[in-house]
C-alpha cells in the first residue's frame, strides 16, 4: 500500500505510544509494510525520530497553546499536532503554510476531521513563535534542562550528581540527531580495504573509524539487510564501545569464551572473529527465540564455532570452565537513548531494582572463569550505580579475583576519574563516535 511519509510517520509515533514499542523496530515494520520511496523514508524517519526526542519539549509549547489537557486529545491528533510543531520549529525544508495544511490533511485522513479546525489554529499560532518556547532558566537548572533536551528531571539530576553540570549538558547534547552506524569488518571472510571499496563502489559513503581498526562507518547505506555486501555475510552492525569491550577481553585463538547475555549476537560475532573462528565460544539468552537470531547471524557470517545455551545466567551451573567470560548484563539503556529515544520516557528504567540482577549474574558467571583468566562486566548504560557500584561490589566479595588494569585503544580518552580496571564511555567524547558504556575487567587470581 502506498502512504505519505507523513502519514508513515504518523502511523509509527501511534504505535510506539500505544504499544511502548521500541522506536526502531517499530518504523522498520511501518516502512516495510509499505510502499515509499526512498526520499519519503528518509523524510518519515526524520520526522519519526524528531518527534519522539523533542517530545517533552513539543508537549511543554503545546500544553501553552491548546485550550485543552493534552492527556485529553485523542492518539492521532495529538501525534499530528507534534509532527506539525516539530516541522515549523526544527525542518527549514518544509514552509511553515505547507507544515500546517499537510497536519490538517492528516486530520481528515485519519478520521479525525473534527479535530482539523482545532489543528489548524494551535499550529497557526505557533507559527507566529518562529521558535520554541522555553522555560525561565532561573527556576533551576533541572526543569530548564529537561525541557530544551527532552530529558526527564530524574535522569538529569542522576547524572547532575553522578558526573557534574559540564558532562550532563555533554551527554544532553548528545542525545540530538541519529547516532553513526558502525559496521564491524567480518575479518573471517574480507578485510577492512575491500569491503570500504566495496560500499564506495555501491554509492555507500564508508569511513574508517579513527579508533577502531576493523570498523567502518556507514552513511546513504538505506536498509542495511538489503545490501549485497550484508547477505554476504561480510560484515555486521555494532556500535563502537561494544566492539571495544569485546576488543578489551582479548580472546585469543582457540580459547573457550562465554558470553552469558548474548542476543542479538553482535558481540558473539566479533569475538569469533578475534578469535579466527578457532575455539569454542557459548552464546546465552533468557530466551530461544532471541538465540535464533544468533544462530541466522553466525550462519551468515560463517561463524561455526558458537554454541548458543537458552538459560538464565543468573542460575545456571552447567557452563564449561572458560578462558574469558563477558558479562554484557541487561541494563536501564541510558547510554543508548540516542539509539533509542523512547528509553527517556519509561515510567520504570529499574535504577534500583537492576545492580542486584546484574551483581547475581556477575557472581554466578565468575565460577566458571579459569585460573588467570579474564571476566568483563559492561553495560549500555550510564548510572553509576548500576556501573562501579556494582564492580565495585563484586571484587569486595571476590577476594579470588583482582583488578585488571584496561589499555585504552588509540584514540579512545577517559571522560572521568575511575578505577584502572573501569572505563565508562560517553556519547560526546572521542568525537561522539561511541554509546554510553561502562567496561571493567577483573583476573582470576
Amino acid at each position: 500500500m502506498s502512504i505519505s511519509a507523513r502519514q508513515a510517520a504518523l502511523n509509527a509515533l501511534i504505535r510506539v505510544e500505544r504499544d511502548a514499542s521500541y522506536s526502531n523496530i517499530t518504523l522498520d515494520g511501518v516502512l516495510s509494510e509499505n510502499d515509499i520511496s526512498s526520499r519519503d523514508k528518509a523524510f518519515a524517519t526524520k520526522l519519526f525520530y524528531g518527534v519522539i526526542e523533542k517530545k517533552q519539549l513539543l508537549d511543554y509549547n503545546l500544553s501553552r497553546l491548546c485550550d485543552k489537557p493534552l492527556n485529553k486529545l485523542d492518539i492521532a491528533v495529538l501525534g499530528i499536532l507534534r509532527m506539525g510543531l516539530y516541522q515549523l520549529f526544527f525542518t527549514e525544508s518544509v514552509h511553515s503554510a505547507a507544515a500546517v495544511d499537510e497536519s490538517v490533511k492528516l486530520c481528515k485522513a485519519n478520521e479525525c476531521v473534527s479535530a482539523s479546525g482545532f489543528v489548524n489554529g494551535v499550529l497557526r499560532s505557533a507559527a507566529k513563535l518562529k521558535e520554541p518556547v522555553l522555560p525561565k532558566i532561573q527556576k533551576g537548572k533541572n526543569k530548564y534542562w529537561s525541557i530544551k533536551y527532552s530529558c526527564p528531571e530524574p535522569i538529569i539530576k542522576l547524572w547532575r550528581q553522578s558526573y557534574g553540570d559540564e558532562m550532563t549538558v555533554g551527554i544532553l547534547s548528545a542525545l540530538e540527531g541519529r547516532p553513526p552506524l558502525c559496521a564491524r569488518i567480518n575479518t573471517i571472510k574480507t578485510n577492512i580495504g575491500e569491503l570500504q571499496k566495496s560500499f564506495e563502489e555501491s554509492g555507500i559513503k564508508a569511513e574508517k573509524s579513527e579508533i577502531l581498526s576493523d570498523c567502518l562507518l556507514l552513511e546513504d547505506t538505506g536498509a542495511v539487510e538489503t545490501l549485497p555486501q550484508y547477505k554476504q555475510g561480510l560484515f555486521h552492525i555494532q556500535d563502537a564501545s561494544s566492539q571495544i569491550c569485546c576488543q578489551l577481553l582479548s580472546p585469543e585463538k582457540g580459547d573457550t569464551v562465554l558470553d552469558v547475555c548474548s542476543a542479538p549476537g553482535g558481540k558473539s560475532f566479533t569475538l569469533a572473529q578475534l578469535m579466527k573462528n578457532d575455539g569454542t565460544l557459548i552464546s546465552c539468552d533468557l530466551y530461544e527465540s532471541r538465540l535464533r537470531l544468533v544462530k541466522s547471524g553466525a550462519e551468515r557470517l560463517g561463524i561455526d564455532i558458537i554454541k548458543t545455551v537458552a538459560c538464565d545466567s543468573a542460575k545456571y551451573n552447567e557452563f564449561p570452565m572458560a578462558d574469558r567470560v563477558l558479562c554484557d548484563v541487561p541494563c536501564s539503556g541510558l547510554g543508548i537513548i540516542r539509539r533509542k529515544p523512547e528509553l527517556r520516557y519509561k515510567s520504570d528504567m529499574g535504577l534500583d531494582t537492576l545492580p542486584d540482577l546484574q551483581y547475581l549474574i556477575l557472581c554466578n558467571c565468575s565460577r566458571f572463569v579459569k585460573s588467570g583468566g579474564l571476566l568483563v562486566y559492561s553495560t549500555c548504560t550510564l548510572n553509576p550505580q548500576e556501573n562501579s557500584g556494582t564492580a565495585r561490589r563484586f571484587l569486595l566479595k571476590h577476594g579470588d579475583f583482582e583488578e585488571y588494569p584496561i589499555r585504552l585503544p588509540q584514540g579512545v580518552s577517559r571522560g572521568i576519574d575511575e578505577r584502572e580496571n573501569e572505563l565508562t564511555l560517553f556519547p560526546h567524547s572521542n568525537n561522539g563516535n561511541t554509546d554510553g558504556f561502562f567496561i571493567s575487567i577483573f583476573r582470576k587470581k
